[in-house]
């Protein structure tokens, strides 16, 4: 095989998985659905926290950012996913402000100024550094340290499964959602030979397998297949 076949061979390789991590990540998207009809039916937040959307909202726009022209090269997939994660994010904080009350549409209008003004000087701040690999790892290092971060999630689930040995918060499909778009991500990342890709969800795919394999050990044992709140997952 010659190089140009090689190169062609991995390109292909690239967007296939890039298609499918997208595909995935969609099924991830409208999971909070459920939660946001039972908040606009009893029109109140309840107990649910805005913050999740906050985080996730965050990560989106900085993983998009990473992705565009301007700082990395090849990541069309990258701008696709998180342009579409970061829409649905502000579509349910938007919904979420409506329907709370007013000492939480405050604070939560105020996060969302923040993460516009930090995502807006991370843009102008990388803007402004004029060798292409330095901003490269500028905003790679950002972008990994966020993915690493939302990490945190199904850390907790995890726990909290042990804890209870129930899988009622933990719901199946989700976690195989989970698992299968940061695996297309591991090998999006590895096909374009980007670490701040294939690292941060290469520890997403060693979570989702801890996750699934924690289901089939104690899905016996569980009565709820449901969560109450869908859990907030790293988009990459």
């Amino acid at each position: 095989m010659d190089v140009y076949t090689f190169n062609v061979s991995l390109s292909l390789c690239k967007d296939v998985a890039g298609i499918a991590g997208n595909i995935f990540a969609f099924g991830l998207f409208v999971s909070p659905m459920p939660t946001f009809r039972r908040i606009m039916r009893n029109k109140s937040t309840e107990q649910f926290s805005g913050l999740p959307y906050i985080y996730a909202l965050v990560n989106c726009l900085i993983c998009l950012w990473y992705g565009t022209p301007f700082i990395s090269h090849s990541n069309t997939m990258l701008m696709t996913v998180n342009s579409v994660g970061a829409t649905f994010q502000l579509c349910y904080i938007i919904l979420f402000i409506m329907h709370t009350d007013k000492k939480n549409k405050m604070r939560m209008l105020g996060l969302l100024f923040v993460v516009f003004a930090v995502v807006g000087l991370i843009v102008s701040g990388s803007l402004q550094i004029p060798d292409q690999l330095t901003r490269w790892y500028f905003v790679g290092f950002l972008s990994c340290g966020s993915l690493v971060s939302m990490s945190a999630s199904p850390l907790f689930v995890i726990n909290l499964v042990i804890r209870t040995k129930s899988v009622e918060f933990m719901p199946f499909y989700l976690s195989l959602s989970t698992f299968l778009m940061s695996a297309s991500f591991l090998l999006y990342g590895l096909f374009n030979w980007d670490a701040f890709v294939y690292i941060p969800n290469g520890i997403g795919t060693i979570l989702g397998i801890v996750q699934l394999a924690l289901y089939c050990y104690y899905h016996r044992n569980s009565t709820a297949e449901e969560t109450k709140e869908p859990l907030i997952v790293s988009y990459v």
